[in-house]
């Protein structure tokens, strides 16, 4: 791997959204991805879901963000902060989306074009959503992808297996935190 032009996306890994998540090793492995990827060298950049106060980017349009409480995931919630078992040491960039992927309402790739990134490791909550969305934008800019499956979760299982299995390999390779922890490494 050429850990030169890759770098470790840690997606909605949010104190708001991984109290939702049922496994309790999945924020450690996460971190385990964190420290592999720091060891060699890699970026780690971190992607946070934030709206503005009222929530002006979300249109009454989209389905998904009009059934969210109001205050939820805007500026002024606690439940936006980074999750404290992965939290950004100083100088890990931080991005801030206001859609599903990564790369909508952000200024990642921008991040990543100025750091000449063209290799990206997923990570994220929830595999449905921002994993699925940003893997799809970031095939069609032709990012080389890696989907670390125990690094991802979704709420529904057998959505996580189907992606993970059946929708992905197409784009991504596909491994564990552990085999690319020992490949970086």
């Amino acid at each position: 791997m050429n850990v030169n032009n890759t770098a470790l996306l840690v997606m909605d890994v949010q104190e708001g959204i991984v109290a939702r998540v049922e496994d309790p090793d999945y924020v450690p492995r996460v971190s385990r991805a964190i420290d592999a990827a720091r060891d060699a060298g890699i970026p780690v950049v971190y992607v946070a879901i934030g709206f503005r106060s009222g929530r002006p980017e979300a249109s009454a349009r989209n389905k998904v963000f009009t059934t969210l409480p109001p205050g939820l995931y805007t500026e002024d919630d606690p439940k936006i902060a980074i999750h404290e078992g992965v939290t950004p040491r100083p100088g890990e960039v931080v991005v801030t989306k206001r859609r599903v992927s990564a790369f909508t309402g952000s200024d990642l790739d921008v991040v990543l074009r100025s750091g000449d990134i063209t290799h990206l490791v997923l990570t994220g909550v929830a595999t449905s959503g921002v994993v699925l969305s940003t893997l799809r934008q970031a095939a069609d800019l032709d990012f080389r992808l890696t989907v670390l499956s125990d690094a991802c979760y979704d709420p529904d299982p057998e959505i996580h297996r189907l992606l993970i299995e059946k929708v992905f390999p197409s784009q991504a390779e596909i491994t564990t935190v552990g085999e690319w922890a020992k490949a970086a490494g």
